[in-house]
């Protein structure tokens, strides 16, 4: 293959190897092809047993970076040395070698492109190919998908709660599970549906949109006795004379506090020194951090000079940010001193500058940002995004179904851990509104449903059958490998976003609720369920 010359394909090396395996792996594969089978033809599933958060829904996420995984698998010599020495000594050095020329040129994927809707045993991913490849394949293939759906569910969550207009924005790579970690969630928040990340790798690799101003270290950084190299800035338009901005802050400051009731030295000279530093750096994009003193006393009071000083150079702060206290009542109270200091001063952009908040938000805290009269426009969620509290994995699993064409089943002691066997299709059943009346799988032979005409199906949990007639009828699971090659492009990351929101668009409310949602259905064919009851009877008997 030509991975090593392809960019991306040495991105995901860097990420995914080979040996990011479970050790596991090495051994059943030494153990399939001491015993012959290790180009017998496999297939697994990969899949989720319970919707996370307490909610009703996922969103299949790392469908990417799994294809980029998969182009570019080879173990190298390196990783061949390292397996033969932490296996048996004794162990055929021909194994070692054949290992040499494992790829995946001979591996098959089906799977839900990437911001599908996602429920409990309807595969993300269906993985076929030579049986000791498409085992060694489990683990890399577990870490790349679990958290990144995971991510990507969460975030769908927390936009469902802000609602369409509020803006989000991740900014959690300092809190999330390491580098990994941080690139993962920043990339699949967004497919997710928040705008944009903190994280510049993200937006180097992946092309999240990524924004960022200023931190409080740059403003206590600022005493006040400082003098700019240069505090000439000319006017927006570029004609006329150049103007000391800093002397035009502390004119206006002087209005402004006139108009607020409060005394010209209450505002910290070092904040305002800040501000007047990063307007001249950013003169167009001018924001303010109101928090590091009081925001009442000083934030506020200095960021109006600032911006009412650029403001009659023709320039326009693009807002403030607040970063600690009550955001919501101090969001109204500074919207309400907005619309004051733009009527009084003639300055009418200035009332509908944007209010951006951060500050460990989480689900209950973004609900109450989000409420009607809530002036805050941005919102930055780090922690909450990119750890996922409420549940730290998907728990997804990576199933065996068939080996040589024949199914193959784990019934175990425990009813929740069986799994369905058999190569199977999946498909959409949807309502002549376009929304997704049930999932139903069967065995990949069968004939698919057919819209207009009646199907009867067993919904997993169910004791009775259901009859459906499905207005349309989407097949679930697209073939993007085939042999190794891809059989079609992958769309772009802000693609499978938007196929994500306007998937979201299509669930029913009920199964939208964030708390006791209904329970979507996935149902089984007839021919599916007599498989599984056959085999259920074959192994207990």
């Amino acid at each position: 293959m030509a991975a090593e010359q392809d960019p991306e394909a040495l991105e995901a090396l860097a990420a995914a190897r080979p040996l990011l395996t479970d050790l596991y792996q090495a051994t059943m594969a030494l153990g399939y092809w001491r015993a012959g089978r290790a180009r017998e033809q496999a297939e697994f599933e990969l899949f989720f047993r319970g919707c996370p958060f307490g909610g009703a829904f996922a969103l299949a996420a790392g469908l990417r970076d799994c294809v980029r995984f998969l182009r570019a698998f080879r173990l190298r010599d390196a990783d061949v040395q390292f397996l033969a020495s932490v296996l048996p000594p004794d162990t055929d050095p021909a194994f070692f070698e054949y290992l040499r020329a494992v790829d995946c040129s001979d591996v098959t994927v089906r799977a839900l492109p990437e911001g599908s809707l996602a429920f409990p045993g309807v595969p993300l991913l269906q993985v076929g190919g030579p049986l000791l490849v498409v085992q060694l394949l489990e683990t890399p293939l577990l870490c790349l998908v679990s958290y990144a759906s995971l991510i990507a569910t969460n975030a769908a969550r927390l936009r469902l709660i802000a609602g369409p207009k509020k803006r989000l924005l991740e900014m959690g790579l300092r809190r999330a599970q390491g580098p990994d970690g941080g690139l993962t969630a920043s990339t699949y928040s967004y497919l997710g549906g928040f705008d944009g990340s903190s994280n510049v790798l993200a937006g180097q690799l992946r092309g999240v949109p990524v924004a960022g101003t200023l931190a409080h270290s740059f403003i206590t950084s600022f005493l006040g006795t400082e003098v700019p190299p240069d505090p000439m800035l000319a006017p927006a338009a570029g004609q006329g004379p150049r103007v000391d901005l800093a002397a035009r802050v502390e004119a206006w400051l002087d209005r402004v506090c006139a108009h607020l009731g409060r005394g010209v030295q209450e505002p910290h000279r070092g904040e305002r020194a800040a501000f007047v530093a990063y307007a001249l750096a950013f003169p167009r994009a001018f924001q303010g951090l109101l928090d590091t003193y009081s925001v009442q006393r000083s934030g506020l009071p200095n960021f109006l000079a600032v911006a009412l000083a650029l403001g009659e150079l023709g320039y326009r702060a693009v807002g403030v940010r607040l970063d600690s206290g009550d955001l919501l009542q101090q969001a109204q109270e500074i919207r309400r001193v907005f619309r004051t200091i733009s009527g009084q001063f003639q300055m009418p952009w200035l009332e509908s500058i944007s209010i951006a908040v951060s500050n460990n938000i989480g689900e209950e805290e973004l609900a109450r940002l989000a409420q009607e009269g809530s002036e805050v426009n941005v919102i930055g969620i780090g922690t909450s995004v990119v750890t996922c509290p409420r549940q730290p994995s998907l728990g997804c699993v990576y199933k065996l179904v068939s080996v040589g064409g024949q199914p193959r089943m784990k019934l175990t002691e425990d009813p929740e851990k069986q799994t369905l066997p058999g190569s199977k299709a999946a498909f959409r059943l949807l309502r002549a509104d376009g929304s997704p009346l049930l999932d139903v799988l069967q065995l990949a032979e069968e004939q698919p449903p057919q819209a207009g005409r009646e199907l009867r199906v067993w919904p997993r949990g169910a004791q009775e059958a259901w009859t459906v007639k499905p207005a349309r009828v989407e097949p679930l699971l697209r073939l993007w490998v085939q042999r190794g090659q891809l059989c079609e492009p992958l769309p772009s990351l802000a693609e499978s976003r938007a196929f994500a929101q306007l998937s979201l668009s299509h669930l029913s409310p009920d199964h939208k609720r964030l708390e006791q949602p209904a329970p979507y259905p996935v149902a089984l064919s007839d021919k599916l369920r007599a498989l599984v009851a056959s085999l259920l009877a074959g192994g207990s008997s």
